[in-house]
C-alpha cells in the first residue's frame, strides 16, 4: 500500500525559509518520479517541482519557484524533500507529495499522479 506522509509546514514570515519532507513507503521509491503540489485556498492543485530517477531531465520547477526551491530525494531512506526560500505570500497553501507511474518527468505534471499525501499547511504571514 503507497503510504505518502508530509511534514515541515508551518508558519513563516515573508522571506522565511522552509523544509518540507515527505516519508514514502509502500513502495520501490528509487524507481519513481516524485512531485511536490500545493493548493491555496480556492485555487485549484498545482506542481510546484517534480524529480526523476532517469531520463535527461531529472527536475522541473514551476517558474515562479524557480531558484527559491529545491527539490531533493533520499533514495537510501525513502524521503522526498522541498526546500523553501525566500518564500512570498503567494507560496502559501497545503503542500503535498505524489507519485507518477514514470521515472522520468512527465510532460504535463500537473496530470497522471497516481498517488498523492494528506498534505502539510504553509502559512505566510508578516
Amino acid at each position: 500500500q503507497v503510504q505518502l506522509v508530509e511534514s515541515g509546514g508551518g508558519l513563516v514570515q515573508p522571506g522565511g525559509s522552509l523544509r518540507l519532507s515527505c516519508a514514502a513507503s509502500g513502495f520501490d521509491f528509487s524507481r519513481y518520479a516524485m512531485s511536490w503540489h500545493r493548493q491555496a485556498p480556492g485555487k485549484e492543485l498545482e506542481w510546484v517541482a517534480v524529480i526523476a530517477p532517469e531520463g535527461p531531465e531529472k527536475t522541473r520547477y514551476r517558474y515562479s519557484v524557480k531558484g527559491r526551491f529545491t527539490i531533493s530525494r533520499d533514495d537510501a531512506n525513502n524521503m522526498l524533500y522541498l526546500q523553501m526560500n525566500g518564500l512570498k505570500f503567494e507560496d502559501a497553501g497545503v503542500y503535498s507529495c505524489a507519485r507518477y507511474p514514470t521515472t522520468f518527468i512527465v510532460q504535463d505534471p500537473d496530470r497522471a499522479m497516481d498517488s498523492r499525501g494528506e498534505g502539510t499547511l504553509v502559512t505566510v504571514s508578516a
